[in-house]
């Protein structure tokens, strides 16, 4: 490897480093843990998502796992670009963002500080999205919302969701679909529908639990 290269590896090693340590942050169980002192990984679910946070431990603490599984998402996607890294990132800063990005998500899914079994990644996708397309993201949260409010199943609502912004990426990015951001989107999607893919089958059968507003569980 050439002296010439270093700057680029070690541009795409840091973006990559620090989505992936952002992303990997579990807040579900880390929550759980000070709040009540339980693994939320033994309850309802047993996911480390906001939903089975929301469900089992209330809305207070879910929607503050929620708002951090956003926000790991979005900040490192917002700032790590904006570094000197990006100007020897291959590909300039839109490769960096993309980057960031997907390690974010991969660090939400394969967290390092659980065991590598982290959520489902719809609310770390909604962060990245947040930094990179507010309008795509906007997309996501109409689409994902009328369908909850509709059917009540916050699985069916994340899968269109994803499948809305992905399909709006390419009308929203700067490059259309040509536009590395788009490739995200699809990859994305496609993410979020492979790690839901337990829950379509129930909701084929009819068996997927329907969300509900109230606490379910009293651990």
């Amino acid at each position: 490897m050439s002296g010439e290269d270093m700057p680029a590896v070690a541009a795409v090693a840091i973006a990559l480093f620090a989505g992936y340590v952002c992303g990997a942050l579990p807040w579900g169980l880390w929550i759980g843990r000070a709040a009540r002192g339980i693994d939320i990984r033994e309850h309802g679910s047993k996911n480390l998502g906001a939903t089975n946070v929301y469900r089992t431990l209330g809305p207070g603490l879910g929607v503050m796992t929620l708002l951090l599984d956003i926000a790991k998402g979005a900040v490192p996607v917002a700032l790590v670009p904006g570094l000197a890294i990006s100007r020897a990132f291959p590909g300039g800063h839109s490769w960096c963002a993309v980057t960031v990005a997907v390690a974010a998500v991969l660090g939400h899914l394969f967290t390092v500080f659980a065991g590598f079994r982290g959520g489902k990644g719809v609310a770390t996708t909604v962060g990245v999205l947040l930094a990179l397309s507010p309008l795509a993201c906007l997309v996501f949260l109409v689409v994902f919302l009328a369908t909850l409010l509709v059917t009540r199943y916050v699985s069916l609502g994340s899968v269109l969701g994803a499948i809305a912004f992905s399909v709006s990426l390419a009308w929203l990015a700067p490059a259309g679909w040509r536009d590395p951001v788009f490739g995200l989107g699809v990859l994305l999607a496609a993410l979020v529908i492979a790690r839901h893919h337990e829950n379509l089958r129930r909701l084929v059968r009819g068996g997927e639990r329907k969300f509900s507003f109230a606490r379910e569980g009293k651990p």
